[in-house]
């Protein structure tokens, strides 16, 4: 059965089939999820276990993002034109394989590779989950249905480094778990997507696919990535630094064939709007401060404070759980005083919890040098997703609210990706500093810092960029049901809209 993305019947959420549905889309968006928190806390044990050093252990990482965040656009293209379920499950498929190959892998070399593929199968689930929902749920129900998949999903972002740390602390092999734990989960999310998911696509789209795009785009950040993560530790020899230029050289012609396309994944149209482009720049920074930070942090807690690798993955809760408390508040507040003041208070109040990190050192105490901290960050985050989110959503056209979530949610994904190739040389955290843990500390205190004074300039930015509405322009009248994953912002966050679908 094919069901169009604007058939008012659709499914009722209460219904058995809706009730599957939902748990099929939650299961496949949250191994993408799980994967994006449960591999920082593996880390450590990752390099001692397969004998990699700290650039490994970056591109460990990048692989993963790299490959999802040059491909993600076009995956949410393919969805709309071939049927989001046969995406989706192909992509749940494509990354259960990639995830059993990370399980497997006897070298680090093999292992990046098989996070490369990963993020290619994430690249394929990611958008259809909630297009999906937008497609075959009934218009009433749809706001319910993706309140209850980003709230589910932020569970699962909240417990999986938990669980990602008991099983890294298994063996010393036991960091291989937590890509086995991908497996019965793709088995459900298969079976459920078959039973209860009608197939549905976008019979408006139409005009060849953006490949010359994608394959820039992910060409240009491949290039421009490994340069940047090999450069410093390396002293930029001379291919290096053509790889670098060649990278940015691709980039830059994916905005030249962006502006030329008529069917681009990425309508330059959109940035000619000021709010659109000075909230994505706000994310590119605040993004790249958030994912540094956390890249480093269970580093940090395992090789220089001693934690074990369940305390470490146990120490970011206070983050989801104040954002899961406090996050549609704050959006309900941004909407009735304006995203400026949120958007500008609240990335300096996240970077002055970056910044209280400092004190995490040898030694440190849980309670009284890291948890403090944290709470400061949350609440600064809290104060920031929601309303930034909204913003970029408000700035573009409605027909064009898919895609522009879309973008914004790539646009936090490679400025993760940047920070966990630059951050770590910014700070002086070397592969010879990873192997001492005085050293490895104090680049880490300045890691903390950079990060916290990024988050603190995207707070200044808004400021200066960031306008409140008019009175009698159209707000929304609640604000955009938000995951608490934090290593992106929501993909698709609004209750009526398909994520993937273009102008």
């Amino acid at each position: 059965m094919t069901v169009q993305a604007s058939d008012e019947r659709g499914l009722a959420l209460r219904s058995k089939q809706g009730r599957g549905v939902l748990a099929a889309t939650i299961l496949g968006s949250g191994m993408a999820q799980l994967d994006g928190t449960v591999v920082n806390v593996a880390l450590p044990r990752i390099g001692r276990n397969l004998d990699a050093g700290f650039t490994a252990l970056q591109w460990t990482i990048n692989a993963y993002t790299l490959t999802l965040a040059g491909l993600l656009l076009l995956g949410g293209s393919l969805g709309d034109r071939l049927g989001r379920r046969r995406i989706f499950v192909l992509g749940v498929i494509w990354f259960t394989v990639a995830s059993a190959g990370c399980a497997l892998a006897p070298t680090v070399d093999l292992l990046i590779g098989m996070r490369a593929l990963q993020g290619v199968g994430a690249a394929l689930l990611t958008p259809g989950s909630l297009a999906i929902l937008e497609a075959v749920f009934r218009r009433s129900d749809r706001a319910a249905a993706v309140g209850s998949w980003s709230g589910l999903g932020g569970i699962a972002t909240a417990i999986g480094p938990v669980v990602g740390g008991a099983l890294v602390g298994v063996a010393p092999w036991g960091w291989r778990l937590v890509f086995l734990l991908n497996l019965p989960l793709a088995a459900a999310t298969v079976y459920l997507s078959k039973r209860y998911i009608p197939e549905t696509r976008d019979e408006e789209a139409d005009g060849p696919l953006d490949v010359a795009g994608a394959v820039l785009a992910a060409a240009g950040l491949a290039l421009t990535v490994y340069a940047l993560t090999e450069g410093p530790q390396r002293h930029w020899p001379g291919p290096l630094a053509a790889c670098e230029a060649a990278g940015v050289a691709l980039l830059v012609g994916f905005l030249v064939v962006e502006a030329r396309s008529s069917h681009p994944m990425m309508p330059p149209v959109l940035f000619r709007d000021r709010e659109f482009s000075a909230a994505n720049v706000v994310t590119f920074i605040i993004y790249a401060a958030l994912s540094g930070a956390l890249f480093l942090i269970p580093v940090q807690l395992q090789r220089v404070s001693g934690f074990s690798p369940v305390a470490a993955g146990s120490a970011l809760l206070p983050i989801t759980g104040v954002m899961l408390l406090l996050s549609a508040r704050m959006g309900r507040l941004a909407t009735r005083i304006g995203p400026r003041l949120p958007m500008t208070v609240g990335p300096i109040v996240a970077g002055a919890g970056l910044a209280l990190l400092v004190r995490v050192g040898p030694g440190a105490s849980y309670l009284t040098d890291l948890v403090p901290a944290l709470l400061v960050f949350a609440l600064g985050l809290s104060a920031t997703v929601a309303p930034l989110t909204a913003t970029v959503l408000a700035a573009a056209p409605s027909r064009q609210v898919g895609v522009a979530s879309a973008i914004n949610n790539d646009i936090a994904r490679v400025a993760g990706l940047l920070a966990v190739a630059v951050l770590p040389a910014l700070a002086g955290i070397t592969p010879h500093a990873y192997d001492n843990p005085a050293l490895l500390s104090t680049g880490f205190h300045h890691a903390v810092l950079i990060a916290g004074g990024l988050c603190a300039l995207g707070g200044v930015l808004s400021l200066l960029l960031i306008r409140n509405p008019l009175a009698g322009e159209d707000e929304p009248a609640e604000p955009p049901p938000l995951s608490c994953a934090i290593s992106a912002p929501p993909v698709g966050a609004t209750a009526d809209l398909d994520i993937s679908r273009g102008p």
